[in-house]
C-alpha cells in the first residue's frame, strides 16, 4: 500500500510539473505530413525543395500571354501595374555576374527583376507560391518551370527553345546576370552559426528624417483608379485611399495609423463590389476609367447594342479574350462561379453603378 501511495505522489509530481512547463501541451495536435507537405513548398537558392519537373519556353509563353501579360506585358516589360521585370541587362552582365546598370553612377532609368534578383530559384519560387495574382499556386508544375524558362529567355539567359528542368536548373544559375551581386554571409546559413552581431547602426534615441522624399505627382495619383480598393484578398491589405489629396507632412508622432481596408468577398448576390475585389477584378479595371484593361462603362458603351449582353459579357469574365479593347490579353477567370459571374454582368449591363 505504502509502495503504491509513493508511486502515485511521484506520478502526480511529474504530472505537475509537466503542466507547469507545457501548460499549451493539451491544446491542438501535431501536424500530419499531409499537412506538412502542403505548406513547405519553399525553394532555396541550393535547389533544396524544388520538385522534378520540366517546362519549355514555348509552353511558358502560351501561359504568359494568358495569365500573365494582362499585368506584366507580352515581354515583361510592362510599367503599367508592376515593375517592369525584364530589361536592363547586357551578355556582359552574364558572362560576369554583376549587373552594370545597378553600379553607383548608372543613369538606367528603371530597376527591373532580373537585374536585381541574384538566384534563379527566387523566381521559381515566387511564381510557384503568388501568382498569378488573381489565383496564387493554381499553375502546375509544369507550368512554373515553362514561366521562369520564359523569363529567363526574355533576359537571353536561355536560348528560345531551352527546356528548364530540376535537372539543369543549377546550370541555369551560373548565367545569372546578378549572380554575383549578392553578399553572402555565411554564418547565417549555419544552424550552429552566429548571427550579424557587429552592427554599429544606430538602435536608440536614433534621429528621424521627417522629410517626405518621394510622392506621385497630383495628375498620377489616382490614374489608374483608387488604389486602396485594388489589393489582393491574400495578405495584408495596404494602400493609400487615392480619392483623397495627398497627406502635407508625415503624421504626427504618436498618431494612430490609419485603419486597413478589407474587402470582404460578397456574402449575396448583390454584393457586386466585394465579388469584383475577391477575384482582384478592380486591379485591371476601374468603374470609369481604364486601369490596364476597359473602365466597367466603357465596357457597357463599346457593347451598347449588343444581343444577349449578359450571356456575352459572363463567357468574357469566365473564358477571357483579346483584341476588343487593345493589344492586352484578359486571362479568363474560372474560378469566378457562373452565378458570381452573372451577378457582375448583370451589375455592367445596368450602368455599373
Amino acid at each position: 500500500m505504502k509502495k503504491r501511495i509513493v508511486l502515485a505522489m511521484a506520478a502526480l509530481a511529474v504530472g505537475s510539473a509537466f503542466a507547469q512547463a507545457k501548460p499549451w501541451h493539451s491544446i491542438g495536435r501535431d501536424a500530419t505530413p499531409a499537412e506538412v507537405k502542403a505548406w513547405d513548398i519553399d525553394v532555396r537558392p541550393d535547389f533544396k525543395g524544388l520538385p522534378k519537373g520540366s517546362g519549355s519556353v514555348s509552353k511558358g509563353e502560351e501561359v504568359w500571354e494568358a495569365k500573365c501579360a494582362s499585368c506584366h506585358g507580352s515581354f515583361g516589360e510592362s510599367n503599367e501595374v508592376f515593375t517592369p521585370i525584364i530589361g536592363g541587362t547586357t551578355k556582359a552582365d552574364i558572362e560576369r555576374g554583376r549587373v552594370k546598370n545597378l553600379e553607383q553612377g548608372s543613369t538606367f532609368p528603371q530597376k527591373t527583376t532580373i537585374m536585381k534578383v541574384a538566384t534563379v530559384s527566387t523566381i521559381w519560387d515566387y511564381i510557384n507560391r503568388a501568382m498569378p495574382w488573381n489565383a496564387p499556386k493554381t499553375l502546375t508544375t509544369e507550368e512554373v518551370y515553362a514561366t521562369t524558362a520564359y523569363l529567363l529567355s526574355l533576359a537571353e539567359i536561355v536560348p528560345a527553345d531551352f527546356t528548364l528542368s530540376d535537372q539543369n536548373i543549377a546550370e541555369v544559375q551560373k548565367r545569372m546576370p546578378n549572380r554575383n551581386g549578392m553578399v553572402f554571409y555565411e554564418p547565417l546559413w549555419k544552424v550552429n552559426g552566429k548571427g550579424d552581431v557587429k552592427n554599429v547602426a544606430c538602435m536608440k534615441n536614433c534621429p528621424v528624417d521627417e522629410k517626405i522624399h518621394s510622392s506621385l505627382p497630383d495628375f498620377a495619383r489616382d490614374a489608374h483608379g483608387n488604389i486602396q480598393e485594388q489589393n489582393r484578398v491574400i495578405g495584408p491589405v495596404r494602400g493609400a485611399d487615392t480619392t483623397k489629396p495627398a497627406p502635407a507632412s508625415m503624421p504626427a508622432k504618436g498618431a494612430a495609423a490609419a485603419a486597413p481596408v478589407v474587402v470582404a468577398a460578397a456574402g449575396g448576390a448583390g454584393d457586386v463590389k466585394g465579388l469584383l475585389a475577391a477575384n482582384a477584378c478592380t486591379a485591371c479595371h476601374g468603374v470609369t476609367n481604364k486601369i490596364v484593361g476597359p473602365g466597367f462603362n466603357e465596357i457597357l458603351v463599346k457593347q451598347k447594342g449588343q444581343a444577349n449582353l449578359e450571356d456575352y459579357l459572363v463567357g468574357k469574365i469566365k473564358s477571357g479574350g483579346s483584341g476588343v479593347y487593345g493589344s492586352v490579353p484578359m486571362p479568363p477567370q474560372p474560378q469566378i462561379g457562373d452565378a458570381d459571374a452573372r451577378t457582375i454582368a448583370k451589375w455592367i449591363a445596368a450602368g455599373a453603378k
